[in-house]
């Protein structure tokens, strides 16, 4: 027994070994006086459990299986294992490097937590929202499925009875697609449910040790965390499409149509960060002080849009303005292409491959610019087309209302066929303001869909799923602040200094999955990170800032409608 310890002595703190002892950590083993217990927990690098010296957890030792007598107070290094004082002395561990119990014992009772805490908070709920987006698809596929059957069944219509048996094997091939489909969604679901099931025992088994303080399972515990950060294979299917065919009755089988095959792939399951990988810093930090590198004079009156073609020219589009112009960032015009209508473009953006996209209001299309020549590759019924962008697979995402200006929704576009809509959260209420032509979109990095709705004055981004993720709607404060080495800096330039309630317009996002959105009212630039925390406040003399894009190198493009200017900024 220390000597510290014995019943004729007061017992002293551990650290300072002058002062009578009155807490315990037991995340550390060690006693604590009053003084040496607040420096110790103002250590954040750990999450200590100080609690009063008379409460702690009694550690059990485990006795010696060859000295009935002896407890297992040291640990080998060499072996891995608690051994009692005899066998590391003359025993088998003898000559073995060895450490204090203890020291081993804290070391790992901090690392079973940290396994814990990821499992609990990272890892399973993870998997918990793979099952439920397996399980939302499942609940889709009737309705898929359901519009195949009923285009067959419009087909079949037309051609009566001549084509009855034609529509009941078209029928039969869809039915049998669906269960193929079903059936690997099922699979996919019990693996990942088998998954689920295995983090629930361990992470039950981890709570056990923990609770027993035992140090021999302590001690032996191995931890499966890395198993379990590669997520289980993801089932991707390509729905099958009906093409209908003008009837020819000396070709009925080969005019009647045909359906795609059905295609069941499953990919290889995404391996998540540790939770160490994921609280490092960015590759690109956020610059104190962003700063214009260049300004572009468009020649518009009024200028509403700016889409990158590269890192020195970029297309632009004004208001009432049939033309888009392609500059340069001496002002050069290098191109300008007039509308096929005649009438102002919506939006523009601009494709991986580098053609230009536009949407037109007048006559509902998304059209296609390539080597200068227009294709209509959409035309709505119902809708409006408003704003527009392109994805990192080579979609594009359709922001649009209905005629009636009643809905507003996303849709994804694969060349002209639609692939996914987005209108309602999963309680059914409308995610967009009804009304109001102006909600800008970008598609970010982790692939979250990002809308500037400005008639709700929010952010609106959702999942690639289409889930709701989260609503920013503007900073708590009008007041400029500072965030250590992100300060933010004032604009004091414009003539109005009242700071008007949050107006987003234009949206983009960057390398490091940042969401930047054009706060119209208050001439500024919100950075938020992807999950809707505010960052900071870029200004750089901004006027009136609308639509937003970003080079690949991360230069900031605003387009500033009241001085029809682009300013590039560099701010990472």
């Amino acid at each position: 027994m220390h000597p510290r310890r014995s019943a004729q002595e007061v017992l002293l703190c551990d650290l300072c070994e002058t002062v009578p002892l009155q807490s315990h950590c037991e995340l550390c083993n060690i006693n604590l006086c009053v003084n040496c217990a607040v420096k110790h927990l103002s250590d954040s690098s750990k999450r200590h459990k100080v609690v009063p010296f008379l409460h702690r957890k009694s550690t059990n030792y485990h006795k010696c299986p060859d000295h009935a007598d002896k407890h297992c107070e040291i640990y080998c290094e060499k072996c891995g294992v608690p051994v009692c004082s005899t066998c590391a002395l003359f025993g088998k561990h003898k000559g073995h490097d060895v450490s204090d119990i203890l020291e081993k014992f804290s070391a790992k009772t901090e690392s079973l937590q940290k396994d814990l805490e990821e499992l609990e908070t990272r890892i399973y709920p993870r998997y918990k929202e793979m099952a439920s987006n397996v399980e939302t698809e499942k609940a889709e596929l009737e309705t898929k499925y359901g519009k195949l059957t009923t285009d067959a069944d419009e087909q079949g219509e037309i051609l009566h009875r001549e084509i009855t048996a034609i529509v009941n094997r078209q029928k039969s091939a869809i039915a049998e697609m669906k269960t193929k489909h079903l059936d690997a969604l099922n699979k996919n679901t019990e693996e990942i449910t088998q998954k689920m099931a295995e983090l629930k025992q361990i992470m039950s088994d981890l709570k056990s040790i923990l609770k027993l303080n035992d140090v021999s399972l302590t001690s032996t515990y191995k931890s499966r965390n890395s198993q379990f950060r590669t997520l289980p294979p993801k089932v991707r299917v390509t729905l099958p499409s009906f093409s209908p065919q003008k009837i020819n009755k000396d070709q009925l089988n080969e005019m009647f149509g045909s359906l795609s095959p059905l295609s069941i792939n499953t990919e290889h399951g995404d391996t998540m960060k540790s939770a160490e990988a994921v609280s490092s810093p960015p590759v690109k930090p956020l610059l104190d002080e962003p700063r214009v590198t260049a300004t572009i004079n468009t020649g518009y009156n009024f200028l509403l849009g700016v889409s990158c073609l590269s890192e020195d020219q970029v297309w632009t589009r004004g208001q009432l303005n049939n033309t888009m112009k392609l500059l340069n960032l001496q002002s050069k015009l290098l191109t300008s292409i007039q509308t096929k209508s005649g009438n102002w473009p919506t939006d523009i953006a601009v494709t991986r491959d580098g053609d230009l996209v536009y949407t037109d209001h007048s006559n509902n299309t998304v059209n296609l610019i390539k080597n200068k020549q227009i294709q209509t590759v959409i035309t709505l019924q119902g809708w409006r087309p408003r704003f527009v962008c392109c994805t990192a697979g080579n979609d594009l995402l359709v922001i649009m209302i209905s005629d009636d200006l009643k809905q507003s929704k996303v849709v994804r576009y694969s060349g002209s066929t639609e692939k996914q809509s987005i209108q309602f959260d999963d309680q059914g209420r409308p995610l967009y303001s009804s009304g109001g032509n102006t909600k800008y979109l970008s598609e970010n990095k982790n692939l979250d869909i990002c809308v500037a709705d400005y008639t709700a004055r929010a952010v609106v981004v959702v999942n690639q799923s289409g889930k709701l993720r989260f609503r920013y709607t503007g900073h708590p404060s009008n007041t400029e602040q500072s965030f250590g080495l992100f300060s933010l800096f004032r604009y004091t330039g414009h003539p109005s200094n009242t700071k008007q309630s949050f107006n987003p317009r234009g949206i983009t996002t960057d390398s490091q999955s940042h969401i930047l959105t054009a706060d119209f009212d208050n001439h500024r630039i919100h950075i938020l990170d992807q999950d809707g925390q505010f960052l900071r406040y870029i200004h750089c003399h901004l006027d009136s800032p609308l639509g937003l894009c970003v080079d690949i190198r991360d230069n900031l493009f605003v387009a500033e409608f009241d001085t029809a200017k682009v300013k590039k900024i560099q701010y990472l």
